[in-house]
């Protein structure tokens, strides 16, 4: 099954220079130009610029002393821990306003003809649930021990993947909405978006897929190079996936148990198991 509802269908240039799909439901998609425009806009506004300040921050991070192991990332950090009820507000609007280009991305899909339903939910159902949870522990287990591997040798930072104050009552429902968040937002964007135009450009899956796996890839930079690679492997398996089924359901949910068991896991193990790095 071609991604999305996109397949292999056909394009006839309009005299306006958009592009008619030829599957019978008359969708006008813009021009070539147009769409190439698009994308790099929506890359601009969330996962390409994290791609980008990645990349600036593993150049940071290899040329300091002691090298990328030697170095600290952290993720969900605290913006005013001196002041709790404003550190909560304001992990709260950055989860919200962190969520507006899947917003926009689905917009633009709909305005150019792109049925929602057909590459964002089709055959979306309760089933989701036990395919995502399988999926996060096959690539849970094994992304951390490859994580523990790469930071033994050296080619990752270690990962802080809280620095909340455990104490606060709303830290763990924090990190489960942020879980949320980047699921969302990595697979609808990467997955249900990027796919889903580069498809209408005329690339084959195949191409599809390893593009969207470098750019997960890339904004997971920071963490080091076994970020990279993991993320790279992770996205080829999601992309590939996604093909096959044709929603994000199952991987958004895979994505969020991750997220989950990195960010709590993380919060209730620090400091008091020696196999952690902190």
């Amino acid at each position: 099954m071609p991604i999305g509802c996109l397949g292999h269908h056909g394009r006839v240039t309009t005299d306006a220079g958009a592009r008619r799909d030829e599957d019978g439901t008359g969708a006008l998609l813009p021009s070539r130009g147009l769409l190439v425009a698009e994308l790099v806009i929506v890359l601009a506004l969330s996962l390409g610029r994290s791609g980008v300040y990645s990349l600036v921050r593993i150049i940071e991070a290899a040329t300091a002393p002691g090298g990328l192991g030697a170095q600290t990332t952290t993720m969900n950090a605290s913006v005013r821990p001196d002041r709790p009820w404003f550190d909560l507000t304001y992990q709260l609007l950055n989860i919200a306003f962190a969520l507006v280009p899947v917003a926009l991305a689905g917009y633009l899909l709909v305005r150019s003809g792109t049925t929602l339903r057909d590459v964002w939910f089709r055959g979306a159902g309760w089933g989701d649930l036990p395919r995502g949870a399988a999926i996060a522990a096959g690539v849970g287990s094994v992304g951390l021990a490859f994580y523990l591997l790469m930071h033994a040798l050296g080619l990752s930072v270690t990962v802080a993947a809280s620095g909340l104050d455990t104490s606060r009552w709303w830290t763990v429902p924090v990190l489960v909405l942020a879980a949320l968040e980047n699921a969302v937002l990595e697979e609808f964007i990467v997955l249900g978006y990027v796919l889903v135009r580069l498809r209408q450009l005329g690339w084959s899956d195949t191409r599809a897929i390893v593009a969207a796996a470098v750019l997960r890839g890339s904004y997971h930079l920071y963490q080091g190079l076994g970020g990279f690679v993991g993320n790279l492997v992770m996205g080829l398996l999601f992309g590939w996936l996604y093909r096959r089924w044709g929603r994000v359901g199952p991987l958004v949910v895979a994505h969020t148990l991750l997220d989950v068991g990195a960010f709590v896991g993380y919060a209730a193990l620090a400091g008091r198991v020696g196999w952690l790095p902190t």
